[in-house]
């Protein structure tokens, strides 16, 4: 049998009100009140009915969050970080899979989830700003990602340029002078727009060429597109001394080809990915990477939506840059 308030009241000597004042950390409440309805709380396994509090304020206790490959390690990654942040707001997530596809973000955008959830989190891969500016859903929406808006939408994202920069300065110490790109778009990618350009600044700063010959195009962001553009730029005679890809599951494919080639990591050519997940630290060569703070990007995405649920306006755009560090790892430091 389900406990109530009611059934905390009367445990505890209190009135309802002083109970839902705990339970809902409401300020006016001593300690010495508070530490008494919390013992009887614990002794009796009150659990507040979340639905109910949800819906007395109007709301779903529901926030959708929409990506472009839910298949990605990172974006995996990320949703998980995404349901632990908004867990701590006794919110659930709706997870939604976009594909990249414009239309279908076009979709998710418009709120054809409006009823059911309180707000959206897109990470958008195709979407233009002709599609935002369209939209009259009054449900709070925050972008992730590097596709840039000039609209009154909180934009949470990492530095990509200044970020791959890194990682190439991180090769130019080594001594490498040959860096490869994999993971060059031909489509509206920014963010493999802004790692080729991150890449090509580090290279004019060091006072490097930045050879395009070594910049190799992916129609993908996966493992074989990886190994494909890595397989094609040797078969073409081209050999870096360094790699730097687009993402981990870029970089993994083309080790797995060099490997094949008889090349060593990273005697013969060092690699670096972009994301740091998981499968990058357990590889029989592991990764150095750029790691994003996903925690980070989680929590300023569920705040965001949370802080324009409860009333703050919103009448210009905010880009909000998350952290992000250089794991250095085997693939360009070796055994030590």
């Amino acid at each position: 049998m389900r406990v109530s308030l009611k059934d905390v009241a009367l445990h505890a000597g209190v009135s309802i009100k002083t109970v839902s004042n705990v339970v809902n950390d409401q300020p006016h409440v001593t300690p010495t009140m508070r530490a008494r309805v919390q013992k009887s709380i614990d002794e009796l396994g009150y659990r507040p009915n979340l639905t109910a509090r949800h819906l007395r304020k109007g709301r779903t206790g529901i926030v959708a969050l929409a990506l472009p490959e839910l298949g990605n390690p990172y974006f995996a990654e990320l949703a998980a970080e995404v349901v632990d942040a908004a867990a701590e707001h006794d919110y659930t997530v709706l997870l939604d899979h976009t594909g990249g596809r414009r239309d279908q973000e076009t979709l998710v955008s418009q709120g054809f989830r409006a009823r059911v959830i309180d707000g959206l989190i897109l990470s958008p891969i195709e979407l233009e700003a002709e599609d935002l500016r369209q939209r009259a859903e009054p449900v709070p929406l925050v972008l992730l990602g590097e596709r840039e808006y000039d609209l009154p939408y909180d934009h949470i994202s990492i530095d990509n340029v200044a970020a791959a920069r890194e990682a190439v300065r991180h090769l130019i110490s080594l001594g490498r002078r040959d860096i490869a790109f994999l993971g060059a778009r031909k489509g509206r990618s920014q963010p493999a727009h802004l790692r080729l350009r991150g890449w090509r600044e580090e290279l004019d700063a060091a006072g490097l060429v930045a050879d395009h010959r070594l910049v190799a195009a992916t129609d993908g962001w996966g493992h074989a597109d990886g190994a494909v553009a890595m397989a094609r730029l040797l078969d073409a005679g081209h050999r870096p001394d360094a790699v730097f890809a687009y993402n981990d599951l870029i970089a993994i494919g083309a080790m797995r080809v060099l490997s094949e080639r008889g090349l060593r990591i990273p005697e013969d050519v060092a690699v670096v990915g972009f994301d740091d997940v998981v499968e990058g630290r357990f590889g029989a060569v592991t990764l150095t990477s750029v790691s994003p703070d996903k925690a980070s990007i989680a929590k300023m995405a569920v705040e965001s939506v949370l802080s324009q649920l409860n009333g703050a306006p919103r009448h210009q755009a905010r880009r909000i840059h998350a952290g992000y560090s250089l794991v250095q790892r085997e693939s360009t430091l070796g055994r030590g």
